[in-house]
């Protein structure tokens, strides 16, 4: 079992990840996957996360405790999860959002400049796609195939081919990482 938590703040479609990746997980990787969300009572700006715990069997218990992976794409969200965070953990941070604070625990750290990426792209409202990208090279815990057919009815048909090209530009960047680590 691995327990996930994607965290931001409202407006940068971290909801979204979650769902995505669950999407992808349960319906195109036969893997099991549960989603829970929170999120401050503001629409925008406000600290929120959505969390997931995946199995290769059926998930008896949907909410996280301590997580494997966390994803910051914001400061505040970041000082707030940080600390819940496991030993040996993973840490996925927007390196232009996101300044990490030393301390002594081991925890893996891969950062990309996700927002940089997307408003290259031509908007920055698809730096979540960008993190999905990274993430998924990363972590290996969903195919690119998979998360690829997810994202029809999870993001708008108009900006499907955008959104594609976000988690690529995510992805890719994300592989080459792998390789300079190994």
């Amino acid at each position: 079992m691995i327990e996930i938590r994607f965290s931001g703040y409202g407006g940068q479609g971290i909801i979204r990840c979650g769902l995505i990746t669950g999407k992808a997980l349960s319906l195109f990787d036969n893997k099991f996957a549960t989603m829970t969300q929170s999120f401050g009572p503001e629409a925008r700006g406000s600290a929120c996360s959505s969390q997931l715990v995946v199995s290769e069997d059926k998930v008896l218990y949907p909410y996280i405790t301590k997580p494997h992976i966390l994803v910051a794409m914001s400061q505040e969200a970041y000082e707030k999860y940080y600390p819940e965070l496991r030993d040996g953990g993973t840490l996925i941070i927007d390196e232009d959002l996101v300044k990490v604070k030393p301390d002594k625990r081991k925890v893996k750290i891969y950062s990309v400049p996700a927002t940089r990426f997307a408003e290259e792209l031509g908007n920055r409202i698809i730096a979540n796609l960008v993190m999905l990208g990274f993430f998924t090279a990363v972590t290996g815990i969903v195919s690119p195939e998979a998360m690829k057919k997810a994202l029809p009815g999870l993001v708008p048909d108009r900006f499907l081919s955008l959104n594609l090209k976000a988690f690529d530009r995510g992805y890719n960047y994300g592989k080459q990482i792998v390789a300079s680590k190994k």
